[in-house]
């Protein structure tokens, strides 16, 4: 093969890299032109029209005025952990929340370790009954061991299940389920679960699960208003217009 024909594999080699370049670059403009990427720290997205965060004990003191104030429309805050862990701060996080005018619903930690039923009354002990608030939420994650030795799916469904029942039974709504993919995909997916809301974490890029109607994108944001051990929250967007997130979570 003489160089001259190499030279021409080369060019025609270069050109289609380029071309593949080109089309990844305009894929990913659209997404994000979309709003199908957020950046970590990117705050109330112009492409979504409704805006929140989460927050526990780590982030502290928080000034919910502070937080609407940068555009925070909801807050999922949380209540409880297992059958007794109760987050110091939710009261207060709860009427802050409140009079600020933030939506805000609660959310429990599953625990691998007890009994749906006690963390069940674990939670409604913490959480009141509040008209327009949003629906009560179950984080199903992984922690310690856990981390490298996942429970059977039936184990968790046993502890899962009636958690769930007992908390729709009590506030009147299907309560919204807070996955990972790797949760989703072990324990929800094709569980008889169709029904329930999604919560799903997806750093950066939009959720890869089915139906989902929230999307926490970021892990690392700063705003300003708190001042826990933890200078970082949480930030989410509801999958849908602002009418629609007024409506949801309503029987």
């Amino acid at each position: 093969m003489d160089l001259r024909t190499v030279l021409r594999a080369l060019g025609r080699l270069l050109l289609a890299l380029l071309c593949f370049a080109a089309a990844i670059a305009a894929a990913l403009g659209l997404l994000r032109w979309r709003g199908l990427i957020l950046l970590s720290h990117e705050a109330d997205p112009a492409q979504w029209e409704v805006f929140g965060v989460d927050v526990s004990s780590y982030q502290g003191s928080v000034d919910w005025t502070a937080l609407a104030g940068q555009g925070v429309d909801f807050a999922f805050i949380k209540a409880t952990e297992g059958s007794i862990l109760q987050d110091r701060q939710f009261a207060a996080n709860w009427a802050g929340a409140a009079a600020a005018g933030v939506r805000a619903g609660a959310y429990h930690f599953l625990s691998y370790d007890s009994p749906g039923e006690t963390q069940a009354d674990n939670f409604i002990a913490m959480v009141p009954a509040t008209e327009g608030a949003l629906p009560p939420v179950v984080d199903i994650e992984f922690y310690g061991e856990y981390l490298e030795t996942p429970p059977e799916k039936e184990h968790v469904r046993a502890i899962l299940d009636p958690l769930l029942e007992r908390l729709e039974e009590h506030y009147g709504v299907k309560p919204i389920l807070y996955v990972t993919y790797r949760s989703y995909y072990r324990y929800i997916a094709g569980g008889g679960y169709g029904d329930y809301p999604i919560w799903c974490s997806s750093p950066t890029v939009f959720p890869l699960v089915p139906g989902w109607d929230f999307w926490q994108y970021s892990h690392s944001a700063r705003l300003a208003g708190y001042d826990g051990a933890q200078d970082r929250i949480d930030l989410n967007i509801f999958r849908g217009s602002r009418s629609e997130f007024e409506q949801f979570g309503f029987a």
